[in-house]
């Protein structure tokens, strides 16, 4: 039987898909701003707050794998409603948690289960199935450039809506604004898909145990987790980083744009150079680069000016591992489980997530200083840019189907 059902238009994908990761991306990325009004409202540590998204960012790469499963197999539409349900439950019960428990119950679990149906994985799953391979780099560098532009735009918002109206208000706030996903889902509502004559279908279990048994997928799924080791520990630590060493609120939350701004343009470029350029190298590059912007970043003395050059070096390198990592996954082993093998992908970058995010705090309070956990991460640049470079990139050799 031949397959007949139109696809949805590339702008279309582009724009609810990008508008979608701008709201839950942009949100989660000011977490941060968050860590200290709360600690000393509530008297807890740094260690309780950042434990709690730690668990955000593993619930996140745990739940991710089953929400990817179901957005192959039921489409994108209903785990984008579940997921913007749940987000904005979760930040309402984040704003009034009265104990650390319940903290990280709402502020850990039931986000990071939002974050994962209406982020990346579910969305690329859908660029994928709907934009062709010769665009596919290129449109999910334009999704992951949305969601850095989320950040740029998001976080002074969330910063004003602290200063203006309080921590409580202002995630309340945020709840009913992460609800306007439900219309952007009706968007990406996936024609029915029917199997092309000759098609070689996989199980779940058959699509899994193939990518597990392919050397490269590891090695893909360990540089992502140096990917959320990084990028998640800077994100919620770098503004308590910063007012410790003396610098005003302000400088935090314009430089956490200045990273949301200039990964537009990072991801943006690095989704285009996938369509041209081995994806490994690209990914090796952006590796080695934030090692090295990390350690020029420690050695020079913390200014406004070195905190904004650092957030503009680092902004253009942050995401922009995201594109061609779930591109190469789509080019090796196809679309059909796209959002699943993505959803695993991922969950390597979220126990990093988890490791930066909860070791940051914890190392804060047994030492009085984050300098263990940056030089970590510029040793695991070094080690994810080397662990890319024997990435192969072409489509998995699979046998074909016997035909009756």
């Amino acid at each position: 039987m031949n397959a007949t059902a139109r696809p949805l238009s590339m702008f279309q994908v582009l724009l609810c898909g990008a508008m979608i990761v701008t709201l839950s991306m942009g949100i989660r990325h000011g977490f941060g701003l968050w860590l200290q009004p709360i600690t000393q409202e509530q008297g807890w540590t740094r260690q309780t707050f950042s434990l709690a998204i730690a668990i955000q960012n593993l619930s996140w790469g745990v739940i991710g794998v089953f929400a990817g499963m179901l957005a192959d197999k039921l489409g994108a539409f209903r785990v984008l409603l579940i997921g913007a349900v749940l987000y904005a439950v979760g930040l309402a019960g984040m704003a009034l948690s009265p104990t650390p428990l319940l903290f990280a119950m709402t502020a850990g679990v039931l986000i990071g289960a939002a974050q994962a149906g209406t982020t990346y994985a579910v969305i690329y799953g859908v660029i994928g199935r709907q934009i062709p391979a010769e665009r596919r780099s290129w449109a999910m560098g334009v999704a992951a450039a949305a969601g850095s532009f989320g950040q740029f735009l998001m976080v002074p918002i969330e910063g004003q809506l602290i200063a203006q109206l309080g921590w409580h208000t202002a995630l309340l706030v945020l709840a009913a604004l992460v609800l306007l996903v439900v219309p952007l889902a009706f968007g990406l509502r996936e024609p029915a898909r029917v199997v092309v004559a000759g098609h070689r279908e996989q199980t779940i279990a058959q699509a899994v145990m193939e990518a597990f048994r392919y050397p490269s997928f590891g090695l893909l799924m360990a540089g992502y987790f140096v990917c959320g080791f990084q990028v998640v520990f800077i994100g919620v630590h770098m503004p308590s980083y910063l007012r410790d060493k003396g610098l005003s609120p302000e400088v935090a939350s314009y430089s956490l744009a200045l990273i949301g701004l200039f990964n537009v343009f990072g991801t943006y470029v690095a989704g285009s150079l996938g369509q041209k350029l081995a994806k490994r190298k690209i990914l090796a590059a952006i590796y080695f680069g934030r090692a090295i912007a990390i350690t020029l970043f420690l050695i020079v003395p913390v200014s406004p000016l070195s905190v904004y050059v650092f957030a503009a070096v680092i902004g253009f390198l942050w995401l922009s591992t995201v594109p061609v990592t779930n591109a190469l996954v789509a080019q090796i082993f196809g679309v059909a489980h796209l959002s699943m093998l993505s959803g695993f992908v991922f969950l390597g970058h979220q126990v990093g997530s988890f490791l930066g995010v909860w070791l940051g705090g914890f190392l804060y309070d047994r030492t009085g200083s984050y300098d263990v956990v940056w030089y970590i991460a510029i040793a695991l640049g070094v080690f994810a840019a080397l662990i890319n470079l024997p990435v192969k990139e072409n489509a998995i050799a699979r046998p074909m189907p016997q035909l009756a």
